[in-house]
């Protein structure tokens, strides 16, 4: 007879799973040219795989984000999950307070695709890189997923999936970009009390699924691509979507 502890899901199985994903949904390797009109275009196979359909703006940029998992340090999450392993986090950072777009906001390891970058898999680790001192060696790329349209800032995002492979250290680099550098174990994320929609501040329209974990607030473009590849995974739990918070006070919504 198989125990509890030992039918629960390993770091392997959360390795394979993620290649799974890319193998599924992943974008062709040729697929992100170097022409800045192929970085901003837009293909069917994004609503596919994104369950959204958010307009691209005529004179969008190119950005690129890694969405690194893997054991980040030896901390468990503090709750259980039957989809994944304790030690499977994500890495994150708040953006900081005074720039332009989505300031404050907590967001993925990411930026702009500079004219040198290679491809858009070098833009990932090399923001990685400037945003949180990580090593980009031990960084197992596992692929990029469609892109996805920002028309609020103007970007394109081609999220680039990676897998720490050998994790080094990490911390803010420079506070004019980030106000923190963080991990967030995946058992808190799709935790059901620690999920909530989110509408725009102000009553704007539009709402995003949104995340509350370690004091931190979780919404806009960063939550629907974090929701929509837990879903893809398998590894999110059914939660409340009746609660709605207001992305600005935080507050509920009423109804």
């Amino acid at each position: 007879m198989t125990s509890a502890a030992s039918a629960r899901p390993s770091l392997d199985d959360a390795h394979r799973a993620l290649q799974d994903l890319v193998a599924a949904h992943g974008a062709p390797e040729n697929a992100s040219g170097r022409e800045p009109a192929s970085l901003t275009r837009v293909p069917a196979a994004s609503a596919r795989t994104w369950g959204f359909r958010w307009p691209s703006t005529p004179d969008a940029r190119a950005s690129a984000v890694l969405v690194l998992f893997g054991s980040l340090d030896d901390v468990p999450a503090q709750h259980a999950s039957a989809a994944v392993h304790p030690d499977v986090d994500v890495l994150l950072t708040q953006r900081a307070a005074t720039l332009r777009t989505h300031a404050g906001q907590v967001a993925f390891p990411g930026g702009r695709v500079d004219p040198e970058d290679e491809d858009v898999v070098a833009t990932a680790l090399r923001e990685a890189e400037e945003e949180t001192g990580l090593d980009p060696a031990g960084v197992e790329v596992l692929g990029v997923l469609p892109p996805v349209p920002v028309s609020v800032s103007g970007y394109v995002i081609h999220p680039v999936i990676g897998w720490w492979r050998e994790p080094s250290r990490v911390a803010v680099v420079d506070r004019q970009e980030a106000a923190a550098v963080f991990r967030v174990p995946v058992a808190d994320l799709v935790a059901p009390e620690n999920r909530f929609v989110v509408a725009r501040p102000g009553g704007r329209t539009g709402i995003t699924p949104g995340f509350g974990v370690q004091d931190r607030f979780v919404w806009g473009v960063t939550a629907a691509i974090l929701d929509r590849i837990l879903h893809l995974l398998d590894w999110d739990t059914a939660w409340d979507k009746s609660v709605v918070l207001d992305a600005e006070t935080r507050r509920p919504v009423a109804g």
